[in-house]
């Protein structure tokens, strides 16, 4: 594939270049460019098919950045995901663009930016997304605005128009996105939408953070045997942390409504649509020691609410255990134990919804 030979070339040029997080590779008449990346070479062990063997992946970047004014300015950012766990001769479908975006900068008055970018849905989220394996089971990409995502308008202000530090909100409207009538896909469309999320943290490291989205369903979607007829997905939640003294500590709550996919078996035909209420909670604590070791202990939950046919499911539910261990600024290692608290039954069965244990060892250069 052309994509592999292109990295077989830039991957020992940048692992030699001594760059920390980024490299900048174009500097001049106020233009920036800076190239950056991660390889994450993991390797996972479950009975769980899905879950098992060679999960690498690479990441590479370009940030780019334009000054117009003294007040104005222009920058842009493509990241692209690359599977590092197929053969040569396999397809490039583990390869796909991660995010794609151009906007202005209006110095304290925020940034306003469009393409595939985070929802803000996200924003809360994120303070609990710190497991060492990287699951992020409450923000699918291409599922509204709280993952990954196309056609998204955002605004974002820092430090409230620079009259409060630590005081940040954003703005996002997003687009339709429909598949055409021959090949639908109900888990990646969406009607138009709109969003919004604050977030506040104080110098002694405490914070709370929270987002509210809501958009409107296709018609596939409404169609759907689950959760059809409704109108509109909405999704909220809320996160506090607390982040200083080498000590993390963050917890999430959220609901959706009509936005989680789902798909099961009723009788002998295979079904899909979305849960009408879902339900999550996660809880994380690490500590940083100085010589550079993380341990991370999670819980993660979520219980899918008047599913139809089904009422009350669990739909994901472990304990993480796990550590980083930092050699330096630019290359860390980690182990990773999900304890699965969920027992195989009907239902996640056919919603292939795993209920095994998973560990995973894994070793991440960044530049």
């Amino acid at each position: 594939m052309i994509h592999r030979k292109i990295l077989a070339v830039m991957i020992p040029a940048l692992l030699s270049s001594g760059y920390v997080n980024s490299a900048e590779i174009y500097n001049k008449d106020g233009n920036k460019v800076d190239l950056y990346g991660t390889i994450n070479l993991k390797h996972q062990s479950s009975k769980n098919t899905d879950d098992d063997g060679d999960k690498s992946h690479i990441r590479i970047g370009f940030r780019g950045e334009t000054q117009i004014s003294d007040l104005l300015s222009g920058y842009g950012q493509l990241e692209y995901s690359v599977q590092d766990n197929m053969s040569e001769k396999e397809s490039n479908s583990g390869s796909q663009p991660h995010v794609g975006f151009a906007g202005f900068k209006f110095s304290d008055y925020g940034t306003l930016d469009y393409g595939r970018n985070y929802g803000v849905g996200h924003d809360p989220l994120a303070w609990t997304n710190a497991l060492p394996m990287g699951r992020n089971d409450s923000a699918q990409a291409n599922n509204g605005m709280i993952g990954r995502s196309n056609d998204l308008v955002t605004y974002r202000n820092s430090n409230l128009f620079g009259l409060i530090d630590g005081f940040d909100f954003a703005l996002q409207y997003q687009g339709k996105n429909n598949t055409d009538k021959t090949t639908k896909d109900i888990k990646t469309e969406n009607g138009r939408g709109f969003g919004s999320s604050m977030s506040y943290t104080t110098p002694m490291g405490i914070g709370v953070s929270a987002a509210y989205t809501t958009a409107n369903r296709t018609e596939n979607q409404k169609s759907a045997y689950l959760g059809s007829g409704h109108d509109t997905a909405e999704t909220w939640a809320a996160a506090i942390k607390y982040d200083a003294n080498n000590i993390y500590l963050a917890t999430m709550y959220g609901e959706t409504h009509n936005n989680a996919y789902i798909k099961n078996q009723v009788e002998t035909k295979t079904v899909e649509g979305v849960v009408n209420k879902e339900q999550k909670f996660e809880a994380v604590a690490q500590y940083q020691f100085d010589f550079g070791l993380r341990p991370s202990l999670s819980y993660i939950q979520s219980i899918g609410k008047q599913i139809t046919h089904f009422n009350h499911k669990e739909l994901y539910k472990y304990i993480d255990v796990g550590t980083y261990y930092k050699f330096n600024t630019n290359l860390l290692t980690y182990i990773d134990y999900k304890i699965n608290l969920l027992e195989k039954n009907h239902f996640t069965s056919n919603a292939n919804i795993s209920t095994d244990n998973t560990i995973g060892l894994g070793l991440i250069y960044k530049f």
